[in-house]
């Protein structure tokens, strides 16, 4: 939060890795890890400090080692207690491994089709999952427009609430992306720009190995 309570959102964008789900899933868990080894213990918070979005989250997932699964169920369970909440945003819930869902407390699930006998057989697994309710979940998962989700959350004794079919109000602004004009403006009056304005191209590992190799062959060939 800002010095005057506002929230802060900061969006990390991940270019170049949505075909390499091991690389996307080995940063994700390192900086979740992170976290969990420095934030303190704070307890159950009523609301979490941070809160992280993981979009298309089944690249975490893909091809995903047991281990992997292991870590990422453990860390899912306990870092709730640092005062960080974890969302995985996704097409479907069959994309997040059985193990981790059923760590989530929350569930906002927009329309699902069922146009396949595959998509059909899910439909009915993603029913299974809910809290008995009054709705016939078939028909509105397959009917919600745009805006509309079903809902369920955690009430304050830790148990799932009752499914409310909702309807989400419209952020008011823009989804487009942010003008040229805008980003440069914007940069150019943050605080950080000290520190990271300047762009710094550290020599990797494989140009220090490369010159040494290079200095090794000019040393023979003298």
């Amino acid at each position: 939060t800002t010095a005057e309570g506002q929230g802060i959102v900061s969006l990390l964008e991940v270019l170049g890795v949505h075909d390499k789900p091991a690389l996307f899933s080995t940063f994700l868990m390192w900086l979740l890890a992170d976290l969990f080894n420095d934030l303190p213990e704070v307890g159950d918070l009523e609301k979490p400090k941070l809160v992280f979005f993981f979009d298309e989250a089944h690249l975490l997932f893909k091809d995903a080692s047991k281990d992997f699964l292991a870590a990422i169920t453990q860390t899912v369970r306990l870092i709730r207690s640092k005062g960080v909440g974890i969302f995985f945003v996704t097409q479907t819930p069959k994309d997040v491994p059985s193990d981790v869902l059923a760590q989530l407390g929350s569930r906002v699930q927009h329309q699902l089709r069922a146009h396949t006998p595959d998509a059909a057989k899910a439909l009915k697994a993603t029913i299974s999952t809910y809290p008995t309710s009054g709705y016939d979940l078939g028909e509105v998962l397959t009917t919600l427009g745009i805006g509309e989700a079903i809902v369920t959350v955690m009430n304050e004794k830790g148990a799932p609430s009752p499914v409310a079919w909702t309807r989400l109000r419209a952020p008011q602004g823009s989804m487009d992306p942010a003008p040229e004009a805008l980003i440069e403006s914007t940069i150019a009056a943050s605080p950080l720009l000290a520190q990271y304005g300047t762009a710094v191209d550290n020599e990797s590992a494989r140009e220090l190995l490369a010159a040494r190799m290079n200095a090794a062959a000019e040393a023979e060939a003298a």
